[in-house]
């Protein structure tokens, strides 16, 4: 077998290895799942999720992801937890302890304190007989057949398992939460995730120019108001009611049509009842309505139908809305 055969091959391994786990994770899911799920929906309190080492850094993410989805929660590391961040938990929070074997001793150090603070424990871990499994109210199983490691040695397989389980757990939480689209928002503001929830087509407008042509403008005025408000497109207005819309695409296709120009008037090249948005259409909303429509010029109405501006395409691309 050649290198490059041998490395596939142990990559493919890898995945085998996981899914197989993946598979048994998703055959054990039952009442106590349910159960920890119902249980953290009634909580009044917050989800501590701890755990050392690999398994973490997957507590890590799992307090992160039911942070971001409405379940409040943290990350405690078990070994600072001893040294004074037990602090941290109330007598109403719920704990989620993270081992695969159940037995790492910073897990067992923490136990006593829940135990006497009154905190109700749910453990995580893939040996059912161990100390954590057994001083657990709730238990997770996460089942693991074997490391992917090829001296099953280095947590892979496990740590897969564990922040899948953390994902279902999170993403029920969600159903049983009622979260919706724009709960999500409020808590995503930044970046291009908090862009397509909350950005609006009035935000891409910004100070940009309002482009407007009359029924009766010629050509040549119609050209001139294209290129001085930059948008490639103007709108044809008559007593603030919009009429219709021509672009630069619509220009250079009235060149190639006509060798003389200069009777026309805009009413006669324009687009009739252009596509047209409210203010507050979300911005990522209204690039699929473009792409879908395959335009690249949007009219943008504000309260009273009152005519605010044009957006185009660029303007989304510009945001990181191009997908």
């Amino acid at each position: 077998m050649s290198e490059t055969s041998s490395v596939i091959e142990i990559a493919r391994n890898t995945i085998r290895l996981e899914t197989q786990s993946l598979k048994s994770l998703s055959e054990s899911i039952g009442s106590n799942f349910n159960q920890v799920a119902q249980l953290i929906n009634q909580s009044k309190g917050r989800v501590v999720v701890t755990g050392v080492g690999k398994s973490g850094i997957i507590a890590m993410k799992i307090a992160a992801t039911l942070s971001s989805t409405g379940t409040s929660s943290f990350y405690l590391h078990a070994a600072d937890a001893t040294h004074g961040d037990l602090g941290m938990i109330e007598k109403k929070d719920l704990v989620i302890g993270i081992s695969k074997s159940g037995n790492s001793q910073e897990i067992k150090n923490l136990i006593p304190f829940l135990k006497n603070n009154g905190n109700l424990l749910i453990g995580m871990t893939a040996n059912l007989e161990s100390f954590l499994a057994k001083q657990s109210d709730y238990l997770l199983f996460t089942p693991v057949h074997e490391e992917a490691c090829l001296h099953n040695l280095a947590p892979t397989t496990s740590t897969t398992v564990q922040m899948v389980m953390g994902d279902a757990l999170a993403i029920s939480l969600m159903e049983l939460n009622g979260f919706q689209p724009n709960d999500f928002a409020q808590i995503h503001p930044s970046g291009s995730l908090g862009k397509k929830l909350n950005l609006k087509v009035i935000d891409l407008l910004g100070d940009s120019k309002i482009p407007r042509s009359s029924l009766n403008s010629t050509l040549k005025e119609v050209i001139y108001e294209i290129s001085e408000k930059r948008l490639g497109a103007t709108v044809v207005e008559k007593n603030g009611k919009v009429y219709g819309l021509i672009t630069d695409g619509d220009i250079r296709r009235i060149l190639e049509k006509h060798e003389k120009i200069n009777g026309l008037k805009a009413f006669e090249v324009m687009t009739q009842n252009p596509i047209s948005v409210n203010e507050n259409f979300l911005a990522f909303e209204a690039l699929k309505l473009m792409q879908a429509k395959k335009i690249n010029h949007l009219v943008v109405f504000g309260k009273g139908n009152v005519y605010l501006g044009i957006v185009h395409i660029l303007d989304f691309i510009k945001e990181g809305l191009n997908g």
